[in-house]
């Protein structure tokens, strides 16, 4: 396997673009986004278990019930959220757009983020898909990501190339996200084509599979959005063998899916809104994967430890207080933390008590824009991961002040 340039354009057949249409005040901050796929694709989309869901996904839910779609619109800067006619406005969306294509409006994905319960004005939209469409490029995939950006301070795209029967095949994705993240199945928006030949079938297998180990294990700030929604499409043109079945492609493939994943993970647990710190949460020794999970969980949901990774206080009573109320059964007798950077690693707590350790070597490993926290339960074999950030006083601001 190997990373590549192109992100969402570096597969086979798929060109993107992204233009400012009028959504946002800010005219240099493109608003609205577009991946188009040259053939018909193999789809499939996971999305966010809050009972209030975005207009987009309801209609997208419904374009993909054949398991197959063509190309992705997005609007960033309102959320198409809790509004009367928001159905009617998204499907009209999908339908301007079929038309500018000359595709089914069916076989589109239609997305929106920003803020809730705004009345969403199709005019811009309507006014700005035919620029949309003339600023289609294979080498378009970072204009679609800054379309899709609200509070983000970064970019997220990635891209990979792998084999299969001899064929080259790439995958590639871009993603938002920075603030209103806790997700129950996926997370925020994230787009992701390949040129890989797979069955709808097999697409939503590795997609559904995969995020309980990716996607699922990302939290900035304990909110799950109305919005969140993952969503691959598979257009075959790299010409492979065409999986339809568990097998050594199907592993190769999902090893693919993983690699970008876990990469828009961390830049989306890394641009946290106010964040200044990367947090990643290894657990090793669990008696099962999902006590790995949950502990992994808590602790980068814990808003105490998240503050104090903030501060550069080696506080390991934090992440030992967030394992004891995340509801996993474990041994604290038997619980291990340390913490590491690219400035070293210093153990802070031994079978559950504290140890000696160097509070201004603790420091200096606290202070890098990624850190690490170890914990091993010493129980068993299962490990987990997840992803998180630190909590600042600019969460705060950015949050305190949002619409205005």
């Amino acid at each position: 396997m190997e990373f590549i340039n192109g992100g969402v354009c570096a597969a086979k057949g798929f060109k993107a673009g992204g233009i400012h249409c009028g959504i946002r005040k800010n005219r240099t901050k493109r608003d609205l986004s577009l991946i188009v796929s040259e053939k018909r694709a193999a789809a499939a989309a996971v999305y966010t278990t809050n009972h209030v869901k975005g207009a987009p996904l309801t209609v997208t839910k419904n374009h993909l019930s054949d398991g197959y779609a063509k190309a992705v619109i997005c609007n960033s800067g309102n959320a198409n959220t809790c509004n009367a006619n928001g159905v009617e406005i998204a499907e009209q969306t999908c339908s301007l757009l079929g038309a500018e294509l000359n595709i089914s409006p069916d076989d589109i994905v239609v997305a929106s983020t920003g803020v809730i319960g705004q009345p969403l004005d199709i005019t811009p939209i309507k006014n700005g898909i035919p620029s949309l469409v003339k600023s289609l490029s294979e080498n378009g995939s970072e204009n679609a990501a800054e379309g899709i950006m609200t509070t983000d301070t970064k970019v997220k795209e990635i891209a990979v190339s792998f084999k299969l029967g001899g064929k080259t095949c790439k995958i590639g994705g871009i993603a938002k996200g920075s603030g209103m993240i806790h997700p129950n199945m996926a997370t925020m928006l994230v787009f992701i084509t390949t040129d890989c030949a797979i069955s709808p079938e097999m697409l939503k297998k590795a997609l559904s599979t995969d995020i309980q180990n990716t996607f699922n294990m990302i939290s900035i700030d304990g909110d799950t959005s109305t919005n969140d929604m993952v969503t691959v499409l598979a257009n075959g043109m790299a010409e492979n063998a065409e999986i339809t079945a568990d097998g050594e492609d199907f592993n190769i493939f999902m090893k693919a899916l993983n690699t970008v994943n876990i990469y828009l993970c961390r830049r989306i647990a890394g641009d946290g809104e106010g964040a200044t710190k990367l947090i990643e949460c290894k657990v090793t020794g669990a008696e099962t994967p999902d006590t790995a999970k949950t502990v992994a969980k808590s602790v980068v949901c814990s808003s105490l430890t998240k503050a104090a990774m903030f501060g550069a206080d080696a506080n390991w009573g934090r992440v030992l207080c967030a394992i004891g109320y995340s509801g996993a059964k474990v041994d604290v007798g038997k619980i291990d933390v340390s913490f590491k950077s690219s400035k070293g690693e210093i153990e802070v707590c031994k079978n559950g008590a504290g140890i000696p350790f160097s509070e201004e070597k603790a420091k200096e490993i606290l202070l890098q824009d990624e850190i690490e926290i170890a914990v091993s339960l010493g129980s068993g074999e299962y490990s987990s991961t997840a992803w998180g950030c630190d909590l600042t006083y600019d969460y705060v601001k950015i949050n305190g002040d949002y619409r205005t």
